[in-house]
């Protein structure tokens, strides 16, 4: 058998330390919010404290990637099965020549390369169609300005995942290793004040590469 001493009365906190203790605790979760969970998450600063944390370019970051995001599904979902006469421009392969076929699969040597010029404000997306845990080496650059981009891919059984996302880039190069079976690629949007013209250079195991905005 095991007995405690129950605490006196003198001993538990007053109704007014309650109330206290739970206003500091209400008061230090909306100071939080304010300063720090607002500004990061949703690019709302109204003290100004989170611009000097570089919080609030955070949250900008956040709302402008979801919200390019959200128009690129948006597009994918509206868009009907291409026709001859809606379909996009047709891209701009680079063939290996035949004198070099040989030496195709160095690694200096790329499959297809992809040049599209954006206006302000434009948006373009480039697919290659995969199987899982296919490899795609890539690198992609800008003529001038700056891109927002989203490497990302959708399943043929409705799966979709982000690989990554960047904000005002030049260039980006790295391995896309399929998460599973459909079409997998970058979605670029123009955010700066200039033409851009984005060269996209892959090589590796893929089906067709072709653009879907």
């Amino acid at each position: 058998m095991y007995n405690t001493d129950m605490p006196t009365r003198a001993e538990l906190p007053t109704t007014g330390q309650l109330l206290r203790s739970t206003a500091i605790a209400i008061t230090t979760a909306a100071a939080l919010l304010v300063t720090v969970v607002l500004p990061a998450e949703y690019a709302i600063d109204p003290t100004g404290i989170g611009k000097v944390l570089g919080l609030t370019e955070m949250g900008e970051i956040k709302q402008q990637l979801a919200e390019e995001a959200a128009i690129d599904s948006a597009i994918t979902e509206a868009t009907p099965s291409p026709q001859p006469a809606s379909a996009p421009p047709p891209i701009a392969q680079t063939e290996v020549p035949t004198e070099a076929a040989s030496t195709a699969e160095s690694v200096d040597a790329w499959q297809d390369e992809v040049v599209i010029i954006l206006k302000p404000g434009e948006a373009a997306e480039i697919k290659l169609e995969m199987n899982k845990s296919d490899l795609v080496t890539y690198e992609w650059t800008v003529s001038q300005g700056h891109l927002n981009s989203d490497l990302h891919g959708d399943g043929t059984a409705g799966q979709s995942t982000s690989y990554r996302k960047g904000r005002k880039e030049v260039s980006d190069t790295g391995d896309l290793i399929a998460e599973f079976d459909g079409t997998h690629g970058w979605f670029w949007r123009n955010r700066s004040d200039v033409d851009v013209e984005v060269t996209l250079s892959v090589r590796g195991s893929y089906g067709e590469i072709k653009r879907v905005v």
